[in-house]
């Protein structure tokens, strides 16, 4: 059995919280460079140029890529061989009130949904945990705006619709966010489990390196049309038109029941920011 420290747990969130909002990863940087070279537009080209140079100006500058600096979504990793000294989800939630006053992140949590008071810390952080084999212990931060998450989307499908009825969904949510996920997006779908499930893998799809597809050949199959589809909306960057609309559809599956066909659509803003590390 081994022991980690909450104060180190603390401490690397804290530390994500940071250099996810202001060091943009390199996937995402040489999805944009390619994305320009392929949009037609004039005005396109020009967004895609200026979003790589704020991607710059952020990391040299140690400042936000985004005023929006999210919730602090949480992903826990925990191999069933590893004890924490402490409690674990306080000690995440610590590390979010440090990232954020440290980094001088914008703080946009509310305590209740209904009266709107801000926590002034940006916790609670959403925190999901999976125990995993051995003693592995990782933690992904991903912040996460509230344009692009606020023209996301959830639908139980029949199973009669079929992979026809999930694009057509999919491609509905897209267009109908246009402009206000400030595109270009990456499109995180999960199909299949239940209402939570779907809409938990839409999100961890949002995770996966921009140029990886995935391993399921159906669902890898799905994910180049529906790119293909999606880039031929004419919504182009930031909703002004051209025809580089997504950087990358990452699809989840999972079984479900004879009667259902949950799918869910997680939009991620041209941002698109995560951090990981292991303990």
């Amino acid at each position: 059995m081994r022991t980690v420290s909450a104060e180190i747990v603390t401490a690397e969130v804290a530390r994500l919280c940071q250099e996810a909002n202001i060091s943009l990863g390199a996937d995402l940087t040489r999805a944009l460079e390619k994305a320009w070279s392929s949009e037609d537009s004039p005005r396109g080209r020009d967004i895609l140029e200026k979003l790589l140079l704020n991607i710059t100006v952020a990391r040299e500058e140690n400042l936000p890529a985004c005023q929006d600096t999210g919730t602090a979504v949480v992903f826990l990793e925990v191999g069933q061989e590893v004890c924490v000294d402490g409690d674990l989800e306080s000690a995440v939630h610590e590390g979010v009130r440090r990232g954020y006053a440290e980094g001088f992140l914008r703080k946009s949590m509310v305590g209740h949904p209904l009266a709107r008071a801000n926590t002034g810390d940006n916790t609670p952080a959403v925190v999901h945990v999976r125990i995993v084999p051995g003693d592995a212990f990782r933690i992904t931060v991903a912040p996460k705006g509230a344009g692009s998450e606020n023209m996301s989307a959830v639908k139980m499908l029949r199973p009669a619709d079929g992979a026809a009825g999930v694009k057509d969904f999919i491609l509905e949510v897209v267009n109908t966010a246009g402009g206000n996920a400030c595109p270009p997006l990456v499109v995180g779908v999960g199909i299949g489990g239940t209402m939570e499930k779907a809409a938990l893998m839409a999100k961890e799809a949002l995770l996966r390196p921009l140029a990886e597809r995935s391993r399921d050949a159906a669902a890898a199959a799905l994910e180049e049309d529906l790119l293909t589809a999606i880039n031929g909306l004419g919504i182009g960057p930031l909703g002004l038109g051209g025809r580089i609309t997504a950087l990358a559809v990452h699809v989840l599956v999972y079984p479900c029941h004879i009667a259902s066909l949950p799918v869910a659509v997680n939009l991620s803003c041209h941002c698109a920011r995560h951090r990981s590390v292991d303990i």
